[in-house]
C-alpha cells in the first residue's frame, strides 16, 4: 500500500515541476532584472495572485496546528481564517492602490520614503529575524510532521520520531531552496497555481472521506452524526480560555491580519507583482473569499479526528496526519501528500524569496550594491538565501520540544514583529508630520514591552489583547512625539504609477460577498447555529438573510458615494 502512496505522490510532484519548467523555459533567455526576479516582472494576473496568496498562507502549520486546536478545544481559532477575508478586502480597497501607485518593491521602501533609511533598515532587520527564527523553521517543521506521518517513515526505515522529523525537514528545505533561489517569484507563482488546485481538492477530500467514515459509508449519515455528536465543538465565539476569545478576534487579531496580509513582504509581494491594479484587486479579494471558506479544510478535520479517535491524544499536532492515513484511500493519500508538499514548498519558498529580496534591496544594495548590475544584486540575494535556508533547517526540528503546540507558538512569537511593524506603517500613511525618531522609539518600546510581558510578567491576558493595547499605546506615543517634534515639512507621497492603476469595476460587490460570508460563518458556527443544543433552526436562516439584506444595501450606498466622488473629481479637472 505504501507503493501506491509514494507512486501517486511522485507523479503529481513531478508533474508540477515539469509544468513549471516549461512555463519558465522562455524566460531563461531573458536578461535578469530585479523586477523580473523579485516581482515576476510585474505580470501576475488575478487567478495566479489569488491562488498564490492562499497557498503561501496555507502551509502545513495551518492544517496540522489549527486542526490540533479544534481537536483539543472548539472552533474559536476559525477567527484566523474568516477575519482574513475582511482584512483582504481592506488591503484590496485601500492599501494595494497606494502600493501600486508608489511603485514599491518592498514595504520598507515606503518607510524610507516616509521616515528615513534608519527606519527602513530597522524594519528590514525585524522582517529578516521573523523569517529566519520563526516562519521558515515552523514551516519546515509542520511540513515534516505531516509528511513523515503520512509516509510512516518511522516504521518504513526503522528510525525514531525525532530522526524522521530531521530527515523530512532537510528534504523539504533543499527542494524548496531550488524553487526559490533558481526560479524566483514567477516560478513559485506558476507552481502555486497547480498546487493550489491540488490543495483545494486534497483538503476537501479529508472531511469528505471523514464524513463517510463517521457514517460507515453513508455521507449524509456521517454529516448528521458529525453535527449532532459534539455540538459544543462548533462554537466559534471563543471565551477568555479559548485560543481566540471573540473580543480578541476583532481587536488584536485584526491588527495581526492587517500586518500579515497588508505589510508582510512574503505575502504582499504577490500583490505587488500584479500587472495592474484591476488584476491585483481581483486576486486579493478572491483570496479573501477562499480564506473565509478554509475552516472546512483546516479546522473541521480536527473535530472529525476528535470524534473518531477520542480526545486523549498526548500530541494533538499528530492527529491531522493520523486522520489522513485512516480515512483516505491509499492512492489519494499520496495525491494529498503531494498537495501538502506543494503547500509547504509555497510558504517556505515565498518567505525565502522575500527574505532574499529584503536583504538584496534593503541591506546589501544600499551599503555594497551601489553601481552594481541587477545580475550582481540578484546573485548576492541567492547566496543569502542559501545561508538562511540552511539555518532554518537546523532550527526547525527543535520546535518539536515546544510545549504549547505549534500554531499557538507560531502566533505568539510573531507578536514580536508583526503588530509593531504595522503600527509604524499605519502612522506613516495616516499622518504627515510624525518624524522618523517617533517610529524608531515606537519599535523599540513595542518589541521590548511585549518581550517583558511574555517572558517576565506573563499576565493572565490573551496575547492578542496585549498586542491590541500595545498598538494603541505605540500609536499614541508616535503622535505625541509628532506634536512635540514634528517633521519640518509635511510628507508628500510620491506617485510613480509603474502599472495601470484603474480600479476593478466590481470591487464593491465582490467585497460585499466576502464580508457577508464572514458574518454568516460566525452566525452558523455559534449558539445561534449548529453549536446550539438543538442545532441550527429556521432562526439561523433568518439571521443570515438579514445580514445579506444589510450587506446589499451597504454595498449599494458605498458604491453610489464612490461613483459620485469620482464624478466630482472629474468635474473639477474639467473646470481647471
Amino acid at each position: 500500500m505504501q507503493v501506491l502512496i509514494i507512486g501517486s505522490f511522485l507523479f503529481f510532484t513531478i508533474l508540477v515541476a515539469v509544468y513549471t519548467y516549461f512555463k519558465l523555459k522562455g524566460n531563461n533567455k531573458k536578461k535578469v532584472s530585479k523586477d523580473s526576479y523579485f516581482l515576476g516582472g510585474r505580470s501576475l494576473t488575478a487567478g495566479v495572485i489569488g491562488s498564490s496568496l492562499l497557498l503561501a498562507n496555507l502551509s502545513a502549520a495551518n492544517f496540522v496546528g489549527m486542526s490540533a486546536q479544534s481537536y483539543s478545544g472548539n472552533m474559536s481559532n476559525m477567527a484566523y481564517e474568516v477575519t482574513s477575508g475582511l482584512v483582504l478586502v481592506v488591503v484590496a480597497m485601500f492599501l494595494l492602490p497606494k502600493y501600486l501607485k508608489q511603485g514599491i518593491t518592498t514595504v520598507p521602501d515606503f518607510l524610507e520614503d516616509r521616515f528615513d533609511s534608519g527606519v527602513k533598515k530597522t524594519v528590514s532587520i525585524l522582517f529578516l529575524l521573523l523569517y529566519i527564527l520563526n516562519l521558515l523553521p515552523t514551516t519546515l517543521y509542520s511540513g515534516a510532521i505531516a509528511l513523515s506521518q503520512i509516509f510512516d517513515l518511522q516504521n518504513a526505515f526503522g528510525i525514531s520520531y525525532e530522526a524522521s522529523i530531521w530527515i523530512t525537514v532537510w528534504v523539504i528545505g533543499i527542494i524548496g531552496f531550488f524553487y526559490a533561489i533558481i526560479g524566483g517569484l514567477k516560478a513559485m507563482a506558476i507552481a502555486d497555481t497547480l498546487n493550489g488546485i491540488a490543495l483545494a481538492i486534497g483538503g476537501l477530500m479529508v472531511p469528505f472521506f471523514g464524513f463517510l467514515y463517521l457514517g460507515k459509508g453513508n455521507f449524509s449519515t456521517g454529516v448528521s452524526n458529525f453535527i449532532m455528536t459534539s455540538p459544543e465543538k462548533f462554537n466559534a465565539v471563543g471565551s477568555s480560555t479559548d485560543p481566540v476569545p471573540f473580543g480578541a478576534a476583532f481587536t488584536g487579531l485584526i491588527l495581526v491580519n492587517l500586518y500579515y496580509w497588508g505589510t508582510d513582504q512574503s505575502i504582499i509581494q504577490r500583490a505587488l507583482a500584479a500587472k495592474n491594479l484591476k488584476e491585483g484587486q481581483k486576486g486579493v479579494i478572491f483570496a479573501g473569499f477562499l480564506k473565509v471558506m478554509t475552516p472546512l479544510i483546516v479546522i473541521i478535520p480536527g473535530i472529525i479526528a476528535f470524534q473518531i479517535f477520542g480526545g486523549s491524544a498526548i500530541n494533538p499536532d499528530l492527529m491531522y496526519s493520523k486522520l489522513v492515513n485512516v480515512v483516505l484511500p491509499k492512492p489519494l493519500t499520496g495525491f494529498f501528500a503531494a498537495a501538502m508538499f506543494g503547500a509547504v514548498l509555497s510558504t517556505f519558498t515565498g518567505v525565502l524569496n522575500s527574505a532574499s529580496t529584503l536583504f538584496a534591496l534593503n541591506v546589501y544594495g544600499p551599503i555594497f550594491g551601489k553601481g552594481k548590475s541587477d545580475e550582481e544584486v540578484v546573485s548576492k540575494a541567492k547566496y543569502f538565501g542559501i545561508i538562511i535556508a540552511i539555518v532554518s533547517m537546523f532550527i526547525g526540528p527543535f520546535i518539536m520540544y515546544v510545549p504549547q503546540g505549534l500554531f499557538q507558538y507560531l502566533q505568539t512569537i510573531n507578536g514580536y514583529f508583526n503588530v509593531p511593524i504595522f503600527a509604524v506603517v499605519f502612522i506613516g500613511y495616516v499622518t504627515k508630520r510624525v518624524p522618523a525618531i517617533a517610529a524608531k522609539i515606537s519599535l523599540v518600546f513595542f518589541v521590548g514591552t511585549y518581550g517583558i510581558l511574555q517572558l517576565v510578567i506573563k499576565p493572565d491576558l490573551n496575547f492578542l489583547y496585549q498586542l491590541a493595547i500595545l498598538f494603541v499605546v505605540s500609536c499614541l506615543l508616535m503622535l505625541i512625539i509628532g506634536k512635540i517634534k514634528p517633521r519640518e515639512t509635511p510628507y508628500v507621497m510620491k506617485m510613480k504609477n509603474v502599472v495601470n492603476v484603474e480600479p476593478w469595476k466590481f470591487r464593491y460587490e465582490a467585497s460585499g460577498v466576502v464580508v457577508f460570508l464572514m458574518i454568516s460563518m460566525y452566525i452558523v458556527c455559534s449558539k445561534l447555529g449548529i453549536a446550539a443544543a438543538n442545532g441550527a433552526t429556521i432562526y439561523t436562516f433568518i439571521y443570515v438573510l438579514i445580514v445579506g439584506v444589510i450587506t446589499v444595501l451597504t454595498v449599494f450606498i458605498i458604491k453610489k458615494k464612490g461613483l459620485e466622488k469620482i464624478k466630482n473629481s472629474e468635474d473639477k479637472l474639467n473646470l481647471n
